[in-house]
C-alpha cells in the first residue's frame, strides 16, 4: 500500500507539474498553433447520450428545485419525504442514491458523512441544464471521479452571455404561493473584459411547511381503523443561498471559478406513526465550497485539465423530546479534492487520456466515543476513445486506493482498499442518414462505506467491505428532423438492462433485541429493466409549438439476500423497498408569440415500503398532474414574465416515503424581470 501512495502521489504531482508547465507557455508559442487547435481540441465523441432538460424546457416545468426536474427522467426515483424543506435524494435504476454521481459545474458533490446529496439544497434558478447518464458520461477527457459512479447528475450553471453592447445583465424572480412562500432570487451578470466575465447568484427561501394531508390507518383484516384530514407541523424552513462566479478565456484554453454558501434551518416533521402527528426535531446546515477549472490545448495533439476544490459542511441536529431521547449533535466534515487529466490524440480518430485524482476527507463530532475519521483517497483512471466510420467504441479502468485513519486510540484501525474497475461503451449506427444508433455498455463499479457506516457510535461497523454494482445495457436511439409537416422532430430511445448489487450494506438487528442496529454486508439485489422515452417537435397552425415528452419504466428489482430464518425466507425474491414495477411521466409545452402553457404528468405505481411483499407493506399507485401558463412582456430593453402554477392539480394525497405525507394541490405565482 505504500508503493501505490506514493505511486499515485507521483502522477498526480506530474500531472500537474506538466500541466503548470505547459500553462506558462508565452501566448506567442500559443499562436503559433492556434489554426490546428480549432481543428483537434474539443472532439466530443458522445457514445451513449445523456438525457437532458435545459433552457425553456427547464424554465418550463412546474419545478422547484433540482430534484423535482429529476423526477421526469426515466430509470430515476426521488426519495422525497415532503414538503419544500423535505431531503431529496435521488436514485438511478434501483443501485441505491449512494451509488449515484452528482457534479456541479464538473465537479462532484461529496458528502462523506453519509454518502447523500440533497437535492432540495440546489434552485433552479441559476441552472442551465441538467443531464443524466446511465453508466458514466461517455467522454474520456474527465477527472477519474466522472469515471466512480454507477450513474452521475450534472448540474451545469448559468454561464454568462452578453448581446452586443452590453456588459451587464440583471434578472430578478419572486415566487409565492402556498404554505407561505417567500422565494426572492436575483442573478448579476457583469462582463469585465473581452475575456472574462463574472457573475453573483443569491436567493431566499421562507415556508412554513404547513398542509393539509390525508391520513388512514388500515386495519390487518383489511378493513379501516380511521381516515381523518390534518395539517403538517414542524415542516418550516429558512435558507440562504449565495453563489459567485469568474469565467474567461486565454490563448487555447478557459477556466472558470465558484465559490458556493448555502445556510437553512428547518423543521423535521418526521413520520407520522402512532397517532403522533407533530415532532419537534430541528436541523440546521451550513454549506461552503470553492472549486476552479483551468483546460488548455498544450500542443496539436495534447490538452489538460485541471481542477481543485475545498468544501466545509457544519450541521446541527437536535432532537428536544426527552420522552424519547435527548440528543443535541453536531457534525463537520471537511473535502480537498484536486485531478489532473491528460488527454492525447493518437490519430485523429484515436484518442487515450490519463486522469489523477487526490481526495481528503474528515469528519468531527460532539458525539460521545466519536472516532473522528480521516480518508485518502486516490483515484487513477486510463480510457480511450475510438472512432470508425458509423462505430464509436470507449474503454476505461479507474483504480482506486483508500487510506483510512481514525483518530480514537486503543481502536481497531480500518484496513487500506485497493479497486480496480473496468467500463465498455460501444455504438453504431447502421444506416446510412445515422438517424438510428444501437448501443451498449457494461460497467463495473462499486462505492464505499460512508463514514456514518463504519463508525456510527453502536450502529457502524468498522469491518464493512464496498459495495459493488455490475451493469449491462443494450440499446438503441433514433433521431429524425423534417422540413416541412407537422411533425418537425422526431426521437425515441429504449434500453433493457441488467444490473446486480452485491455486498449490500443494510442495518441489521444486533444481539437478541430488535430496538439496537448495526451496519452489515448481507445483500445482494438483481435489476432487471426496462427504459422508454421519445421526444416530439411540432408546428401547428397559428403559429403554435408544440413540443411532447414522454417516459415510461419498467424495473424488476429483486432482493436475493440469503435469509437469516424461515420468515425471511418466504420472503426471499421480492420486490425491493420503494421500487416500482411501472412508473413514467409526460411533459407538453405549447407557444404561441409571448404565450406559454405547460403540462407535466408522473405517475408511480404499486410498489412495497419492504422487500417482504405482502398487503400489509403494500403502498398505492400515485399520480400528480402539474399546469403552469406564462406570458411575457417588456418595455424596450426589459423584458418580463409572469407565470401561474398549480401543482398536483387533482389534490390526490400520497406519500413517497410511507408515513411521510406529500402536499395536496398547491399554488405559486412566479414573476421574473431581465435588464
Amino acid at each position: 500500500m505504500f508503493f501505490l501512495r506514493i505511486f499515485c502521489g507521483g502522477l498526480l504531482f506530474f500531472s500537474l507539474a506538466a500541466a503548470a508547465a505547459a500553462f506558462a507557455q508565452s501566448k506567442t508559442d500559443s499562436a503559433l498553433h492556434i489554426g490546428e487547435v480549432v481543428v483537434v481540441a474539443n472532439r466530443y465523441r458522445e457514445v451513449i447520450p445523456s438525457q437532458r432538460l435545459a433552457g425553456d424546457k427547464l424554465e418550463a416545468l412546474a419545478s422547484f428545485s433540482v430534484a423535482d426536474a429529476i423526477r421526469y427522467f426515466s430509470g430515476a426515483q426521488i426519495k422525497d419525504y415532503g414538503g419544500i424543506g423535505g431531503l431529496k435524494t435521488v436514485d438511478i435504476r434501483s443501485m441505491g442514491s449512494h451509488h449515484m454521481g452528482v457534479f456541479y459545474d464538473g465537479i462532484q458533490l461529496g458528502n462523506a458523512q453519509n454518502g447523500q446529496i440533497d437535492l432540495g439544497k440546489f434552485s433552479l434558478d441559476n441552472i442551465e441544464e441538467i443531464s443524466l447518464y446511465n453508466g458514466q458520461k461517455s467522454e474520456i477527457f474527465q477527472s477519474a471521479k466522472d469515471f466512480g459512479s454507477a450513474g452521475t447528475v450534472y448540474l451545469r450553471t448559468r454561464r454568462p452571455q452578453f448581446a452586443e453592447g452590453k456588459k451587464a445583465n440583471v434578472k430578478a424572480l419572486l415566487r409565492t404561493g402556498s404554505f407561505d412562500l417567500a422565494n426572492p432570487s436575483v442573478l448579476w451578470e457583469q462582463k469585465v473584459s473581452e475575456r472574462v466575465s463574472a457573475s453573483l447568484n443569491a436567493e431566499y427561501i421562507y415556508s412554513s411547511g404547513r398542509y393539509k394531508f390525508r391520513y388512514r390507518k388500515m386495519l390487518r383484516d383489511g378493513s379501516m381503523a380511521w381516515d381523518t384530514t390534518a395539517v403538517r407541523q414542524n415542516g418550516d424552513i429558512r435558507s440562504a443561498r449565495v453563489e459567485g462566479g469568474l469565467s474567461g478565456h486565454i490563448p487555447q484554453g478557459k477556466w472558470n471559478a465558484k465559490a458556493y454558501f448555502y445556510d437553512s434551518e428547518r423543521g423535521i416533521p418526521g413520520a407520522i406513526v402512532n397517532n403522533v402527528w407533530k415532532r419537534w426535531q430541528r436541523q440546521w446546515d451550513r454549506s461552503f465550497f470553492a472549486q476552479g477549472s483551468f483546460q488548455r490545448q498544450l500542443s496539436r495533439r495534447h490538452e489538460a485539465l485541471v481542477n481543485l476544490k475545498y468544501a466545509n459542511d457544519w450541521m446541527r441536529y437536535l432532537n428536544p423530546d426527552t420522552t424519547l431521547m435527548h440528543i443535541d449533535n453536531t457534525f463537520r466534515q471537511q473535502e480537498i479534492y484536486a485531478s489532473a487529466a491528460n488527454k492525447y490524440a493518437i490519430m485523429p480518430s484515436w484518442d487515450v487520456s490519463l486522469s489523477v485524482d487526490y481526495q481528503w476527507n474528515t469528519l468531527s463530532s460532539n458525539m460521545t466515543d466519536f472516532v473522528f475519521p480521516t480518508r485518502n483517497t486516490a483515484l487513477a483512471a486510463l480510457a480511450t476513445a475510438f472512432e470508425w466510420r458509423r462505430f464509436k467504441a470507449q474503454a476505461s479502468m479507474l483504480g482506486t486506493f483508500v487510506f483510512e485513519n481514525i483518530g480514537k486510540q486503543n481502536a481497531h484501525k480500518p484496513d487500506n482498499k485497493a479497486e480496480y474497475t473496468p467500463a465498455v461503451f460501444a455504438s453504431y449506427q447502421p444506416l446510412a442518414e445515422r438517424s438510428l444508433t444501437l448501443r451498449a455498455f457494461y460497467k463495473r463499479i462499486f462505492r464505499m462505506p460512508t463514514f456514518n457506516d463504519l463508525y456510527y457510535t453502536d450502529i457502524g461497523n468498522i469491518a464493512l467491505k464496498p459495495e459493488y454494482t455490475v451493469q449491462h445495457n443494450l440499446g438503441f436511439a433514433y433521431r429524425k428532423e423534417y422540413r416541412r409537416g407537422v411533425i418537425r422532430t422526431l426521437e425515441a430511445r429504449a434500453d433493457a438492462y441488467y444490473n446486480e448489487v452485491t455486498n449490500k450494506i443494510v442495518a441489521i438487528p444486533k444481539g437478541s433485541g430488535q430496538y439496537r442496529w448495526m451496519m452489515a454486508n448481507l445483500g445482494y439485489v438483481e435489476i432487471r429493466g426496462v427504459d422508454v422515452s421519445s421526444q416530439v417537435g411540432w408546428a401547428l397552425p397559428a403559429g403554435i409549438l408544440l413540443s411532447t415528452s414522454l417516459s415510461y419504466t419498467f424495473q424488476k428489482a429483486q432482493d436475493f439476500t440469503p435469509p437469516r430464518n424461515a420468515t425471511e425466507a418466504k420472503w426471499y425474491g421480492g420486490q425491493i423497498a420503494y421500487i416500482p414495477w411501472h412508473n413514467g411521466s409526460v411533459i407538453a409545452n405549447a407557444r404561441r408569440r409571448s404565450w406559454e402553457a405547460n403540462y407535466s404528468f408522473i405517475y408511480v405505481g404499486e410498489r412495497y415500503h419492504n422487500s417482504a411483499n405482502i398487503l400489509a407493506n403494500r403502498e398505492q399507485p400515485w399520480y400528480t398532474h402539474d399546469v403552469t401558463l406564462g406570458k411575457s412582456f417588456g418595455w424596450k430593453a426589459v423584458k418580463c414574465k409572469i407565470s401561474a402554477e398549480v401543482n398536483n392539480l387533482l389534490n390526490q394525497y400520497y406519500d413517497v416515503v410511507l408515513n411521510y405525507p406529500m402536499p395536496g394541490r398547491s399554488y405559486r405565482l412566479i414573476f421574473k424581470v431581465e435588464v
